[in-house]
């Protein structure tokens, strides 16, 4: 029974013992020792990325003067045309109601045609044998050519709905040719398509879309927040999502009056011309992104961003100032601009103090690492 007893107060105390030097090791941890950093004389720019397409600068649409049925396409989508080039040839389909009209109108000169030619001889033989006067013969013979004149209208706009020109000319609207020089970009319609003529009370078919690509623009959106920054005139580097490590150099020429509201943001157009060279072909179309300096300082003071904090109550930004051996004090600091890295000090510190890198972690000790792998 003794030796159970003793036995007993022995496995007590080493346990006591145990649990006391496992409650020592896990909290003998060392304290945090922070390291400090400086401010530093830098130069900041500001930039922001505007997210866009590249396109040309002007894109002409071309539309028919008639409508019918194309007959044929004599271009293809990438092709160079001329101003004057053919593109494609409309098949007249005149519409039976108008055709009729023309028709029934025609002949309707044709008579009156027909009575003042009757008149007309009449009144010359009157005027032969001297019954009356020559003036009353001028008013006849002017009656006369207005009929002839009107017969030769009918039939022109008889002839112009029928087959979409008078007389066969050689540039009969039948003919779509290029308005403008440049590259065709689109042709949306095929043979056999069904197009409608450009009037006042409709843009028209598009038979084809020309532009010079070699005069191209950058466009894109800018939020309010930044608009007020941009002026005409400055530099932008443009990265195209199709061409890697590659960029063109642009330069602002427009920028909205009037914002569009989208999900809840106002956003401006932009436009900047592109400089091109003749290592990249641009296709219009392309996305990009162009970045723009808002601003810029040179030798300024400056600190890393990361050892800003700021007052939970007034946001107001602070550091920590090294006054003694890992013993520091709250400095408010006047902040200016920043890139993300490194902010402007306006005033609150100087250049000899130091900053403690406040979001320091203590390291990991190897045994403590051990006994984390050994509990899971």
């Amino acid at each position: 029974m003794k030796i159970l007893k003793y036995l007993g107060i022995t496995a007590v105390i080493l346990g006591a013992l145990f649990a006391t030097a496992y409650f020592i090791k896990t909290n003998n941890k060392s304290v945090i020792e922070y390291d400090t950093e400086s401010a530093l004389i830098t130069s900041i720019e500001k930039k922001t990325v505007v997210t866009g397409k590249v396109i040309p600068e002007d894109e002409v649409e071309i539309k028919p003067q008639i409508q019918g049925i194309i007959e044929g396409l004599f271009v293809e989508e990438g092709d160079l045309v001329q101003t004057g080039d053919l593109l494609a040839k409309i098949k007249v389909v005149p519409n039976e109601q108008n055709l009729n009209s023309a028709s029934g109108r025609l002949q309707n000169s044709k008579i009156v045609l027909n009575n003042a030619k009757i008149e007309y001889d009449r009144n010359k033989d009157l005027l032969d044998k001297g019954i009356i006067s020559q003036q009353q013969f001028q008013t006849v013979e002017l009656q006369y050519n207005q009929a002839l004149q009107s017969v030769s209208n009918a039939a022109s706009d008889l002839e112009i709905i029928r087959s979409g020109s008078a007389g066969g000319a050689a540039s009969a609207n039948t003919n779509i040719r290029a308005t403008v020089p440049g590259t065709v970009l689109e042709i949306p319609v095929e043979e056999g398509f069904q197009v409608i003529a450009s009037n006042s009370f409709n843009a028209g078919t598009t038979i084809a879309t020309i532009a010079d690509m070699k005069k191209m623009i950058f466009e894109g959106k800018v939020d309010e927040a930044e608009v007020g920054k941009l002026r005409v005139g400055m530099p932008l580097e443009v990265n195209l999502g199709a061409i890697e490590d590659q960029s063109l150099q642009a330069e602002l020429k427009f920028i909205a009056p009037k914002g569009n509201e989208e999900q809840g943001a106002v956003q401006f157009i932009i436009e900047a011309d592109l400089f091109l060279n003749d290592s990249i072909f641009i296709r219009a179309g392309y996305s990009a992104n162009a970045s723009l300096i808002l601003e810029k300082k040179d030798s300024i003071m400056a600190i890393s961003e990361a050892l800003l904090q700021f007052d939970r109550e007034t946001e107001k930004p602070y550091v920590q100032v090294l006054i003694g051996a890992q013993e520091f004090e709250r400095r408010d600091v006047e902040i200016g601009i920043s890139d993300g890295v490194h902010v402007e000090i306006l005033s609150g510190i100087t250049m000899e103090d130091k900053i403690k890198v406040w979001n320091k972690t203590e390291p990991i000790k190897k045994g403590d690492k051990d006994s984390d792998e050994d509990n899971n």
